[in-house]
Parts: structure tokens; C-alpha cells; sequence
């Protein structure tokens, strides 16, 4: 097994579980593919599909890391076709009685963490990350931020970009800092940004 240093990317859909349990079937089982399909050809960085976890698609990137600017205006893309694909899905499912809560459930948040080393494992057709930094990032899931659409980044990651400036980059909104504890592993300090400003209300509902 191969351990290197890995960018690890981790769109997740919100809602995932209420909108499973609320929703009819026919119609769940069209939007939730459908909007994982949208973030993977959304990608527009090189980054690897490790896994498709149910809600989520394992994202990572190995060798030198893109620039700063470049991957958050990938998150951007991630979530602005993420809601352009919500808006579709609301249209060509306007017949089925359950399609104007979609965007009224589900969002969209981005966990983005760095490894220094992580193991990249085949597994038939795919590579299967393992290591401490792969458990980090699912945990850093679990957090206490007081909204549901975000990009999260890791302070592991944050400091390998420390000439940046960060100020122009996240032009929309504030970038703040917070801290959680990952069993096992102490406290991870992280940053976070609300997307919910990039995409506005006529954008998210259709009616």
C-alpha cells in the first residue's frame, strides 16, 4: 500500500436521510443519482472518485495541490450546478406530488481536509483511501456548524496555502474559525463559510 500526501474532497448531500424517509420512492430514486452524477461530472480539477457513499461522493487528489482560489471555485461549481440540477429535477418531476420539497429539503455541503499520508488502495475498478486523515475527514461531518450549506476546511489543509490571500478569495461571505474533537484523535481546528449566499432564492425554488 502506497501512503502519500492527498487533497480529500467530500460533497455531501443534506437532508439525504429526511428526504429518503419523506419522499416517495419512484421520485427519491431519480433525484438522489441524479444529483451524485451531477457532482462527479461537475469536477473540473482532476480530482479521483474513490467512493460513492450513499450521499456523498469520496473525492481526492494526490500530488501537488490546485491553487486555493482554483479549488474553492470548484466548491462554487459543486453547489451552483448542484442547485441548477435541482431546479431540473423540480421541472421534469413537476407531476409527482413530492417534487416541491426537493430544494426545500436537500443542500449541499463540502468537507475539504489535507494527508500527509494516505494510503491509496485498489479495489477493482476503484482506489480505496485508508489512513487516520480519511477517518478525519467523514468525522469532520459531524460537526456543530450552525447551518446546512457550507464548505468546511481543514486547518490541516488551510496551512499549506499560508500565502494566500484568503480575504479575495472568499469574497462573499466570512470565513470563520471553529474546532471539534475527533474521538481518538484530540481536537481538529477547521474553517467554515456559508454557500447559501451564492445561490439565491428564486434559484432554490421554483414556485
Amino acid at each position: 500500500m502506497n501512503a502519500l500526501p492527498a487533497l480529500i474532497c467530500i460533497p455531501d448531500i443534506s437532508g439525504f436521510t429526511q428526504f429518503m424517509s419523506q419522499i416517495d420512492f419512484e421520485l427519491s430514486s431519480k433525484v438522489i443519482p441524479s444529483l451524485l452524477n451531477n457532482i462527479i461530472y461537475s469536477n473540473e480539477i482532476g480530482l479521483k472518485v474513490s467512493e460513492i457513499e450513499g450521499d456523498a461522493v469520496l473525492f481526492y487528489r494526490t500530488g501537488e495541490l490546485p491553487d486555493l482560489k482554483d479549488l474553492i471555485e470548484q466548491c462554487k461549481l459543486f453547489y451552483t450546478e448542484f442547485y441548477k440540477q435541482i431546479s431540473l429535477l423540480q421541472r421534469s418531476n413537476a407531476h409527482m406530488r413530492d417534487s416541491a420539497k426537493i430544494p426545500d429539503i436537500l443542500g449541499l455541503k463540502i468537507i475539504l481536509h489535507f494527508g500527509k499520508q494516505i494510503g491509496v488502495v485498489p479495489i477493482g475498478k476503484r482506489f480505496k483511501l485508508m489512513g487516520e486523515d480519511v477517518i478525519v475527514a467523514h468525522r469532520l461531518l459531524k460537526n456543530n456548524i450552525p447551518f446546512d450549506e457550507y464548505i468546511l476546511i481543514s486547518s490541516d489543509l488551510l496551512s499549506q496555502y499560508s500565502n494566500t490571500t484568503k480575504d479575495e478569495i472568499f469574497e462573499w461571505g466570512n470565513l470563520k474559525r471553529s474546532q471539534m474533537d475527533v474521538e481518538h484523535m484530540g481536537a481538529k481546528e477547521f474553517y467554515y463559510i456559508n454557500l447559501l449566499p451564492l445561490v439565491d432564492d428564486e434559484d432554490k425554488n421554483l414556485e
